[in-house]
């Protein structure tokens, strides 16, 4: 058994290094049909012998049953979006911040390809393939861990020992030019419907359920940079990682260079926007990356993108065509956004019929009318969006276009905030366009916490008709409940002792649960807290709320405005009759050893979650908020803590380790 055994381990090791060569190093030693002859006689010993497969064997690439929905994965270190720079100007823009902001005269870049496929997050522990994400929406991706596996160039298991314990890698997977032709002649020949572009092609591959069809298509990844790293040392500069991950048996895009200053960025974008309609595959522009980690450090992050990378994208390609008619859409927080719906056009290959006008600013700046000539751009190659009108080409007659004063879904009053562009429906408890959302945010378990009544279960309910508000939630029947997707009488029982339960609750989780925007916890509690009752928050006049803590003006006009909303007050209404409860009268906290301090929690904490830390401070008199400010008055740091210790730090407000913290909330507690 010894001996086989040992010649398990050498086969594998064997298919791992020729692995290596062709996907990494596009360089075989040997040729497919001895490929082959190792594979087959490795399923073979692992059929006599099926105690001996491992997850990371080369066998176990295919084999999971489909899913009947992907996971969710949240990101330990968020997967961030990049800003884009369309110009020679915007990029050596880009170059001066960073060298103004680290006192150089010049910057070492790593350039590369901006693949155009779809980002994943690989995690590796002791070296085997542990789990695969997707970006989603950088904070938590789908786990499509299952169908990673079976992209021939995702090693299962990572070549050599220097690797650390934990390593998290992140890559575009794509499709290649030929790969794609491939696939949609293979639709073509059985009558089914042809992919539009390789992305497209790529993100619908790997978001299959069934990882056998995943198996089929053909995807490639490379490698761009990593995320969480324990126990193990990563080089000190950017383009020395990527190094370290290819000779770990990842793979990266060869055209990867190191360039310095704007100019060395500018001299490789010209280079490859030559090679790019002979590259293998589709690039939508370059990305240069501070190559010192230790520079990147410094240079931090805003909003939700790295300042030390930019991608420089490639000048998008343009068509004319005619605005058949402008239509309104209103997105699930009561954004409307005019389309213009085109008489379809083809733009760098691919069918555009519909295009964003973005807002009412943007159409008055461009004066865009229905039946105009207009010129047509898939803005960063995805979006379509109209760049300009060619009035020469404007027919007589034509009116200008106004956007509407009332909701186009419900007919509610819309309102729009002075310096804002965005028209908003303010129905946003009633609104069918927001329904959803709405109901998601009601039930979540900061605000009514209903047990059970998870997204997917709103979503088949809403679809189904049977919960037209919030409100609707406590008249559902046990049957109805029972006859959704995945449940059951015993679910539905749970359901409804949830709703049941729900209903007591407090005047500050009823507040925030009703969605108001730019209404969180913190705000709901101070409006539960000053004003005592529903009754009196729903006539509190704009002077009265101003004269609340922390109410500006931004907020009491959202406030007014809800409340001004016949549909909103009704709904309200029918929910104090469904047996919606709480306690009425101006609250106070159990204690007020910590009145006038404010908090700010980051990071995972080992002894208690957030949300229970957040309890205990707002019982002792504390303000707990989500934004560090020169206000704060102590920051509290767990582990994996982001840009709020950093920004507390640049701040000098007090810093609180968990332990520490530990030790002050049990003394404040006494």
């Amino acid at each position: 058994m010894k001996n086989i055994r040992k010649n398990v381990d050498d086969l594998r090791s064997q298919i791992g290094y020729h692995n290596y060569r062709y996907y990494v190093l596009d360089d075989p030693e040997i040729p497919d049909a001895e490929y082959d002859r190792l594979l087959r006689e490795l399923q073979s010993i692992e059929k006599e012998h099926p105690e001996l497969i491992t997850p990371d064997s080369p066998t176990q690439r295919v084999g999971a049953l489909p899913l009947k929905e992907f996971g969710e994965i949240k990101h330990k270190l968020p997967m961030l979006s990049l800003d884009n720079a369309f110009d020679e100007q915007e990029v050596s823009d880009f170059d001066r911040r960073i060298r103004e902001k680290l006192g150089l005269d010049k910057i070492e870049y790593t350039a590369e390809p901006k693949l155009d496929g779809l980002a994943v997050s690989l995690l590796y522990e002791n070296g085997i393939l542990m789990r695969a994400a997707t970006r989603g929406d950088g904070m938590t991706g789908e786990d499509i861990t299952q169908n990673a596996r079976t992209v021939p160039s995702i090693p299962l298991r990572l070549i050599g020992k220097d690797f650390p314990k934990l390593l998290e890698v992140r890559g575009e997977v794509y499709m290649t030019k030929k790969g794609f032709e491939q696939l949609n002649e293979r639709a073509r020949e059985k009558g089914d419907k042809e992919f539009a572009n390789p992305r497209n092609a790529a993100a619908g591959s790997l978001r299959q359920l069934d990882p056998k069809v995943t198996a089929t298509r053909p995807l490639e990844i490379a490698c761009y940079s990593i995320g969480i790293v324990e126990d193990g040392k990563m080089p000190a500069r950017h383009s020395l990682i990527l190094k370290k991950l290819r000779e770990w048996g990842l793979r990266i895009n060869p055209e990867i260079k190191t360039v310095s200053g704007a100019k060395g960025c500018m001299e490789y974008y010209q280079v490859i926007a030559k090679k790019r309609d002979g590259l293998p595959y589709e690039i939508d522009g370059v990305v240069y990356k501070v190559d010192s980690i230790e520079q990147q450090n410094e240079m931090g992050f805003v909003a939700r993108a790295p300042r030390w990378a930019i991608a420089h994208k490639f000048p998008a390609q343009e068509e004319m065509t005619v605005i058949e008619d402008i239509e309104i859409q209103v997105g699930r927080t009561g954004a409307l956004t005019p389309v213009a719906r085109l008489r379809p056009v083809q733009v760098g290959g691919v069918t555009v019929s519909n295009a964003t006008l973005h807002n009412e600013d943007e159409i008055k700046r461009k004066d865009v009318r229905k039946g105009d000539t207009v010129i047509v751009r898939r803005a960063g190659d995805v979006i379509p969006e109209v760049v300009s009108v060619v009035t020469a080409k404007r027919p007589k007659g034509l009116h200008k276009f106004e956007m509407p004063t009332q909701c186009p879904v419900c007919k509610s009053e819309v309102e729009k905030e002075e310096g804002e562009a965005v028209v908003r429906c303010v129905a946003g408890l009633y609104c069918p366009a927001q329904r959803k959302e709405a109901i998601k945010h009601f039930a979540s378990r900061r605000a009514m916490d209903i047990e059970g009544l998870g997204d997917k279960l709103v979503d088949q309910m809403v679809e189904q008709g049977l919960i037209k508000d919030i409100a609707d939630l406590y008249s559902l029947k046990k049957e109805q409940i029972a006859a959704m997707e995945r449940m059951g009488e015993k679910s539905a029982e749970n359901i409804l002792k949830a709703l049941d339960k729900s209903k007591q609750t407090t005047l500050a989780r009823f507040i925030y649960a009703l969605g108001i925007r730019e209404v969180g916890e913190a705000t709901a509690q101070t409006l539960a807290d000053e004003l005592g009752s529903m009754e009196t928050l729903r006539h509190a006049t704009e002077e009265a709320l101003l004269e609340l803590p922390d109410i500006g003006p931004i907020v009491a006009t959202h406030i007014i405005a809800f409340f001004s909303e016949k549909h909103n007050r009704d709904v309200i209404t029918k929910l104090q009759k469904a047996g919606v409860h709480w306690e009425e009268g101006k609250t106070t906290a159990e204690s007020d050893v910590l009145k006038g301090q404010t908090f700010v929690l980051t990071g995972t904490l080992s002894a208690m979650t957030r949300d229970e830390a957040k309890d205990r401070l707002q019982a002792l008199g504390a303000k707990v908020t989500g934004s560090v400010s020169a206000k704060t008055s102590y920051v509290v740091v767990g582990t994996d803590a982001g840009s709020k210790l950093a920004k507390a730090t640049k701040l000098g407000v007090s810093i609180l380790e968990e332990n520490e913290f530990l030790k002050r909330l049990s003394h404040w507690e006494k």
